[in-house]
C-alpha cells in the first residue's frame, strides 16, 4: 500500500492523521495493550506481532491493525522498524471484538 492510499483508508475508517515512529533495530516490547486503536503502514524495516498466539510479520507497504486493548508483543526486525501511525481513541461501547488484520500490497 502507498502513503496516499493510506491516507486515504484512514480518512474513510476516521482515524486521525498518523505520526511516524521509528523504533530501534533488534528491539522488542513484551505483552501489552493500548487504549487506542492502531491502524499502520510500515514504511522500512519489519515488525512482527503476535497476537492471540499467531506471529504476524509486516514489511514495507504492508498495513497492521490493532483493536483498543488487544494483547500484543512487538519485535522489530534486524534494521528496526519505521512506520506511520494512527491512533484513534474508542469508547468501550464501540470496541469490536475480533482480532487483527493486515492489509499487504
Amino acid at each position: 500500500m502507498t502513503q496516499d492510499q493510506f491516507l486515504k483508508l484512514l480518512i474513510a475508517d476516521e482515524f486521525p492523521e498518523p505520526t511516524l515512529v521509528e523504533r530501534e533495530a533488534g528491539g522488542f516490547l513484551d505483552t501489552h495493550t493500548h487504549p487506542f486503536e492502531v491502524k499502520a503502514l510500515v514504511v522500512s524495516g519489519q515488525i512482527d506481532l503476535v497476537v492471540d498466539g499467531v506471529k504476524s510479520v509486516y514489511i514495507a507497504g504492508d498495513v497492521f491493525h490493532l483493536l483498543a486493548n488487544e494483547v500484543h508483543t512487538e519485535r522489530y526486525g534486524n534494521k528496526g522498524v519505521q512506520y506511520w501511525a494512527s491512533r484513534k481513541n474508542v469508547s468501550k461501547d464501540d470496541q469490536p471484538t475480533s482480532s487483527h488484520d493486515c492489509l499487504s500490497p
